[in-house]
């Protein structure tokens, strides 16, 4: 949440208003039933599915540069990505995934792309953490590391504004999915030994 406080502060001009509130909006829909899933779903299962299922679709999206594309805002799609963002966000706080669909259909150049996911992020992560602390899951080691991560957090927010302005749109998603890519190894990698 913090992180997102500052990119809108920082970027509110390049936000997708309209994307942004129905992505929220079937975001919270999931979120209760991702929460639901990290407490009484089959941890492993859903961790290395939802790896693998990140890895063929970055692979896909990187392998055939004409996927669908959207030149305006669709319902559908709206739906989709905001829903399943939400349940794998509520699970996993790997809200991510679906969005970076949304933003590649849409074809948002990178700044458009991190402002509006931000936006996104701020009011979906406090909806999660407010059904986090509601079901006890919130403990004062998580309040602790997440003081900690501040150190390094913020400062990389800086950064990853300096680099994000500096990426040509063609190049950007290709870091993306790479990026998607490499959290998914580790995702399933982490899942498979612990």
């Amino acid at each position: 949440m913090i992180i997102a406080l500052i990119i809108v502060i920082q970027d509110h001009k390049k936000i997708h208003f309209y994307s942004a509130k129905w992505l929220i909006l079937y975001a919270a829909l999931g979120v209760p039933i991702g929460i639901m899933i990290l407490m009484y779903g089959n941890e492993v299962l859903v961790k290395i599915g939802l790896g693998i299922l990140i890895i063929i679709y970055s692979l896909y999206s990187l392998q055939f540069n004409s996927n669908k594309k959207l030149n305006e805002d669709s319902k559908f799609w709206l739906f989709v990505c905001g829903f399943l963002s939400g349940i794998f966000g509520g699970a996993y706080g790997l809200n991510g995934p679906p969005l970076v669909v949304y933003g590649n259909l849409r074809q948002w150049d990178p700044k458009y792309f991190r402002a509006t996911l931000q936006a996104y992020f701020l009011p979906v992560s406090l909806i999660s953490i407010i059904g986090y602390y509601a079901k006890g899951l919130v403990t004062s080691q998580v309040n602790t590391y997440f003081l900690i991560s501040l150190i390094t957090a913020i400062p990389a927010i800086f950064l990853g504004r300096y680099l994000n302005h500096q990426l040509k749109d063609g190049a950007f998603f290709k870091y993306v999915y790479c990026g998607l890519i490499v959290i998914s190894l580790i995702l399933i990698f982490s899942t498979y030994t612990s």
